[in-house]
């Protein structure tokens, strides 16, 4: 087996590349620039999600059996402040990927099975919990670029591709970046527990999300991928919780309990569009996949703060 992999250099793409490595498949990763770090093991293709010719010399080159499309500019907020660079890339990316692999079939007579990772951003603020039957109602300029890329899958499916979209909520570990919310707590958290920092600056802390381990959904993308029939599945651990839930774990996992006193907020942090709750319905993925979180959100805090004070302390 062979698989691509684009955004490979990226959270899900180390945890995707690393379970597809396991299973004996040759992995391909897609990356903008030779200066992306590469996950182990991994072969590496240039191209950009902007550039068809680009896409169909990597699919050419690594000529697939899978396709994960894991590549996006993934920051809600940057979204608003570059919507046509996000749309370029999130959802004119998917259509170009598409079309370059069918025209690969149609030159060479492979199949190759391509899963899309969406957005539980498409949903917008969709009453909770959000299956795959809710209707998309993106209220962001990343939700409606993700949409367009979903709405692509579902239109080459239709004509007769193996595609299918993967609505993934908010899923999380220690490769997450620093400018996501749960990294910069934990990342805080772990400061101030080694006496280098006395609080965090945080916006609205009544958000809630339905938060999840990178590892368990790069999981699931494998198992949709394996289905005899291409299908839409949500992705989620059918649990919310507030952004205020998040810091007092973190904080409850180094012993500190009165984690209100290390916490400032600042409204300007606050982002427009931004949904009160979102809570998906994996019953599908579960009875379908056989695909079930294996980590809750205690345990993934817990394993986000201790990987961040072990950096902090080799530093």
């Amino acid at each position: 087996m062979r698989a691509l992999v684009t955004g490979v250099s990226g959270q899900d793409g180390w945890y995707l590349s690393a379970a597809l490595r396991a299973r004996g498949t040759a992995v391909f990763g897609l990356l903008t620039s030779g200066d992306d770090a590469c996950p182990p093991g991994v072969e590496p293709l240039i191209g950009d999600m902007r550039d068809a010719d680009s896409l169909a010399a990597a699919i050419a080159a690594a000529e697939p059996d899978e396709v994960y499309n894991l590549a996006s500019l993934s920051s809600v907020a940057q979204s608003w402040r570059e919507p046509e660079i996000v749309a370029d890339v999130n959802g004119l990316g998917v259509l170009r990927l598409l079309v370059a692999l069918q025209q690969f079939g149609e030159r060479t007579g492979r199949v190759a099975r391509f899963v899309q990772a969406s957005s539980a951003e498409v949903f917008g603020d969709a009453p909770a919990p959000q299956d795959e039957r809710t209707p998309i109602a993106p209220t962001t300029p990343y939700g409606a670029a993700k949409a367009f890329g979903q709405h692509a899958v579902a239109a080459y499916r239709a004509a007769g591709q193996w595609a299918a979209s993967a609505i993934l909520y908010n899923h999380e570990s220690p490769r997450r970046p620093e400018t996501f919310v749960t990294r910069k707590i934990t990342r805080g958290v772990a400061a101030i527990a080694a006496g280098r920092a006395d609080r965090i600056v945080l916006g609205n802390l009544d958000v809630r999300r339905d938060w999840g381990f990178a590892g368990d959904y790069a999981d699931a993308l494998i198992r949709i991928a394996g289905q005899d029939e291409p299908r839409d599945f949500v992705i989620a651990t059918g649990v919310s919780s507030s952004i205020a839930d998040f810091v007092r774990l973190a904080f409850a996992h180094v012993g500190i309990d009165d984690w209100q006193r290390h916490v400032e907020r600042d409204p300007a942090l606050q982002r427009a569009g931004d949904a009160g709750e979102q809570r998906g319905d994996a019953t599908l993925a579960r009875t379908v996949l056989g695909w079930s979180p294996t980590v809750d959100l205690a345990g993934l805090v817990a394993l986000m703060v201790d990987a961040d004070r072990a950096e902090l302390a080799s530093a």
